[in-house]
């Protein structure tokens, strides 16, 4: 079998050489031509995978190692009878990581509270649950809006766009739906933003078509959001004047732990080992840590001590400082520098690679580092 994967894929040598020969390419290059006798894609959400790309192909089973299926056109594959598998759920610790990490870098700073604080999350799946988890482990009051979910007798307690665009804090967690019932596509549009208060924090790590970034700008310039944002709208041509008003601003890369790229491949290679009838054998090479333990940080008041302690796992400052460094470069090299910090992105681990020295006067946050999944040491 010839089987073509984006060179991005974490392991994707190792796991799927056992189905044939392997051919990694850019996943922005990977074209009709170059699958004309493949049996195999493998793809991330740079590659838009449609007729286009597979007619006239031997492709009998396309794989995405991401959540988010907008550059899958599933229809056509339907009607080919092509395999299709995603990755639905495989970076959602990450995600919910990367979101308390830059919200309580914010808290830090502007000396917010975070329990009893409102914080709105659209989209309760893998990761808006977790989202909604840990927010409630700290203390926050949820305010949860997903009509799909909500339609379907799925969990309770749902509340309308308009209201949880309330919140204090405001964090999406959808798929990208250009259209039907469910459509996501500029969600948060000039009409709506108008409603959400000054000052707000507004938070995306899904799809950045979810906002009309156009009108975020026009909003934020006047009511002085505190963004946090990871997804734009044109990637990799973002709005610059847009990343200018962002507290935090990452080229997205917020599901970009290695456990969630190593989850993504292995649920795809899972998947083809099911479509070609094998038994599933690979596993992540994942090594632990040598310096896992730290001690849980000094001072008063929970939000930073917490933020002590993520930033001293993940500094969301330098992913941010990375993507900022695009302001001095020309059109096409701010395009080359977005994918490239994509590309080269360092080496981050999970918290639940961590143990955490509490002394007795904290045990009364170990409910919130269990919830955070570190392992706790008295």
């Amino acid at each position: 079998m010839k089987i073509v994967v984006d060179e991005n894929i974490i392991f994707a040598k190792a796991a799927y050489n056992e189905f044939g020969s392997i051919h990694l390419l850019n996943g922005r290059f990977i074209t009709n031509k170059v699958l004309k006798d493949a049996d195999v894609l493998i793809v991330r959400s740079i590659t838009k995978v449609d007729k286009s790309l597979l007619q006239n192909t031997k492709i009998k089973f396309v794989g995405t190692a991401t959540t988010g299926t907008d550059h899958i056109d599933i229809n056509y594959l339907r009607n080919n009878k092509i395999t299709f598998a995603d990755a639905k759920g495989c970076n959602a610790d990450s995600v919910a990581e990367y979101v308390f990490t830059a919200l309580l870098k914010i808290a830090t700073e502007e000396k917010i509270r975070l329990f009893g604080t409102s914080i709105g999350i659209v989209g309760v799946g893998n990761i808006g649950s977790k989202t909604e988890k840990l927010a409630k482990a700290l203390g926050m009051k949820v305010l949860k809006n997903d009509p799909p979910k909500e339609r379907e007798g799925i969990g309770s307690g749902y509340v309308t766009l308009d209201e949880v665009l309330n919140a204090d804090i405001i964090t999406m967690h959808v798929p990208l739906n250009k259209e039907g019932r469910d459509k996501t596509f500029h969600l948060l549009n000039e009409e709506n933003l108008k409603k959400i208060k000054k000052k707000k924090i507004i938070i995306n790590t899904s799809r950045g078509e979810i906002f009309d970034n156009t009108a975020l700008l026009k909003e934020s310039t006047t009511k002085i959001f505190k963004l946090i944002l990871d997804v734009w709208e044109n990637e990799p041509d973002l709005n610059i004047e847009l990343l200018k008003k962002t507290k935090i601003g990452t080229a997205h890369i917020a599901g970009y732990s290695l456990e969630g790229k190593a989850n993504g491949t292995k649920i795809i290679y899972d998947a083809l080992c099911k479509h070609l009838n094998q038994n599933p054998v690979w596993q992540p090479p994942l090594k632990g840590i040598k310096k896992s333990e730290i001690s849980f940080p000094g001072g008063e008041i929970i939000e930073e001590k917490l933020y002590k302690l993520f930033s001293s796992i993940y500094n969301v400052d330098i992913d941010d400082n990375k993507l900022k460094e695009i302001y001095n470069k020309d059109d096409e090299k701010r395009k080359e520098h977005f994918d490239s910090l994509r590309k080269k992105y360092p080496l981050r681990r999970e918290f639940s690679n961590y143990t955490v020295r509490l002394q007795s006067k904290d045990l009364k946050y170990k409910p919130i580092l269990d919830a955070f999944r570190f392992k706790v040491k008295k």
